[in-house]
C-alpha cells in the first residue's frame, strides 16, 4: 500500500495562538529505583542497523588491530563471509539502546559480568536489546540502590549476538513530581542461555591469505600465564567522545551535557564524563596489538569496573596480565586465552608499573579489607577471554 496527499501550502501560526502556561509538559526519561521490580522485561526502543561505514571507522577510531574487523579477504580466508562487526561495537551499541530504560537516571555504572558474544554480526545486520531485571537492593532511606540487570542483543533473525550482567546504582524517586515516563514493556519472551553457545564460522588454516599481516609473537604459543605486557602507547580522548556517545545512543546526560554535568553535586560534578564503554573500548584497543591481534573471536568479559571517571583531556593507558590459557574447540588450532585488562589515566603504563607493581592487578574494591590504598590513576578492570590461533594454523 502507498499513499499521495497535498497536505497544501503551510501556514505560519505561532503569532495567533495563545500560549498556555497550564498545558507545559516535562518528559523524563531513565527509572528511579522504586520503578525496577525483579523479573520485569523492557523491550527497548529504537534498534541500530549497523553499516560498513560506523563499523569501520568504529574499529579504527578505537585502535583495534585485529585484521578480522577490518580486511574483508583476511575475515573470509578465516571462514567469516566478510568482516564482523567488532565485538566492542555491540556491546556498545546494545549497552546503549538500554540506556533510555534502565540507567538514564543512574549515578553509576557498577560492573559487568558474564558478557558473551554468541555470534557474530555483520554490516547490515539490525540490532535490538531486551533487559530483564534481576534483583534490586535498597539500601536504606534516601540512599541510591542496587539493580542488577540482564541484558540481551539480538539481530534481525531473532538470535542472541550478546548477552551480559551488569549493575549499576539508582537513586530513590521519592516525591519526585511528573516521574519518568519509561516502564517495562513486557515483551513474550526473553530468551538468555544459561549454558550459552557460541556459534562462530571460523575454518583451521593453512589460511590462503598473506600470512605476514600480523605478528608470531600474538599467537596463543606467545603467552605463558602470569605474563605482564605492558602495552606501550596512550590515547588521549577529546571531546570526540560525546560524538561516539551520540554514534553509538548512550542518552545518559552525563556524557554530553555540560549544564547537567556541572550541576551535580559530589565527585562526578565538572565536565561530562566519558562514557564508560567507551573508555574500555579504547583500552582494549590500546592492547589489541599485543594480545588480540591473532585472535579468531572475542569470546567475552566479567568483573569489569570503572574505578576512576575519565573526562576530555585525559590520557589512557593499558597493562595486560596473562591469566589462563585454556584448550580451544576441538580440531580447531587455536586455544581461549585469559587476560587480565589494567587501565590507568594521565601516566604511561609504564610508569604506572613502576609506581604500583602488582597493586595494579588487585581489584580497587577488595583493597580496603587488605589494608592497601586505591590507586588514583586506576581507571578500569575486567577479565577477558579471546580465542586465539596457534602458529600452526
Amino acid at each position: 500500500m502507498s499513499v499521495a496527499f497535498s497536505p497544501g501550502p503551510q501556514q505560519e501560526l505561532a503569532p495567533g495562538r495563545q500560549v498556555l502556561a497550564d498545558r507545559v509538559r516535562f518528559p523524563r526519561y531513565g527509572r528511579y529505583l522504586e520503578d525496577f521490580a525483579p523479573g520485569a522485561v523492557s523491550e527497548h526502543p529504537r534498534g541500530f542497523t549497523i553499516d560498513k561505514g560506523v563499523a569501520r571507522s568504529f574499529a579504527a577510531a578505537f585502535l583495534h588491530a585485529n585484521p578480522i574487523y577490518l580486511n574483508d579477504e583476511y575475515a573470509r580466508a578465516h571462514g567469516f563471509p566478510a568482516s564482523p562487526v567488532c565485538p566492542q561495537l555491540v556491546f556498545n551499541l546494545v549497552l546503549s539502546l538500554g540506556v533510555q530504560n534502565d540507567s538514564e537516571k543512574a549515578m553509576a555504572n557498577l560492573g559487568y559480568y558474564d558478557a558473551q558474544f554468541l555470534r557474530p554480526v555483520y554490516p547490515g545486520d539490525t540490532l535490538r536489546a531486551l533487559t530483564r531485571i534481576h534483583a534490586c537492593r535498597d539500601r536504606g532511606e534516601g540512599k541510591p540502590g542496587i539493580v542488577h540487570m540482564h541484558t540481551l542483543g539480538l539481530n534481525q533473525t531473532d538470535q542472541v549476538v550478546v548477552q551480559y550482567e551488569r549493575k549499576i546504582m539508582v537513586p530513590p524517586g521519592g516525591q519526585v513530581p511528573d516521574k519518568a515516563l519509561t516502564r517495562p514493556t513486557e515483551p513474550a519472551d526473553f530468551p538468555w542461555e544459561e549454558e550459552p553457545r557460541i556459534e562462530l564460522p571460523v575454518t583451521n588454516g593453512p589460511y590462503p591469505y598473506p600470512a605476514h599481516l600480523t605478528g608470531d609473537a600474538t599467537c596463543l604459543e606467545g603467552f605463558e600465564p602470569g605474563d605482564i605486557i605492558v602495552h606501550e602507547h596512550g590515547r588521549t580522548i577529546t571531546d570526540e567522545h560525546m560524538y561516539w556517545t551520540c554514534v553509538v545512543g548512550n542518552t545518559h546526560p552525563l556524557h554530553t551535557d555540560r549544564i547537567y554535568s556541572t550541576g551535580l553535586g559530589g565527585a562526578m560534578s565538572g565536565e561530562p564524563i566519558v562514557y564508560g564503554g567507551l573508555v574500555f573500548a579504547w583500552l582494549e584497543g590500546l592492547a589489541s596489538r599485543d594480545i588480540s591481534e591473532n585472535a579468531l573471536w572475542q569470546l567475552g568479559f566479567t568483573e569489569g569496573y570503572h574505578t576512576r571517571p575519565v573526562q576530555a583531556g585525559d590520557t589512557v593507558a593499558a597493562l595486560s596480565r596473562i591469566l589462563a590459557i585454556d584448550p580451544g574447540p576441538p580440531g580447531l588450532e587455536a586455544g581461549i586465552l585469559t587476560a587480565q585488562l589494567i587501565g590507568v589515566k594521565n601516566m604511561n603504563a609504564a610508569k604506572a608499573l613502576e609506581t604500583y607493581g602488582s597493586d595494579l592487578f588487585v581489584k580497587e574494591n577488595d583493597k580496603k579489607r587488605m589494608g592497601k590504598e586505591k590507586i588514583p590513576s586506576k581507571i578500569f578492570e575486567i577479565e577477558q577471554r579471546f580465542l586465539v590461533k596457534r602458529r600452526s594454523a
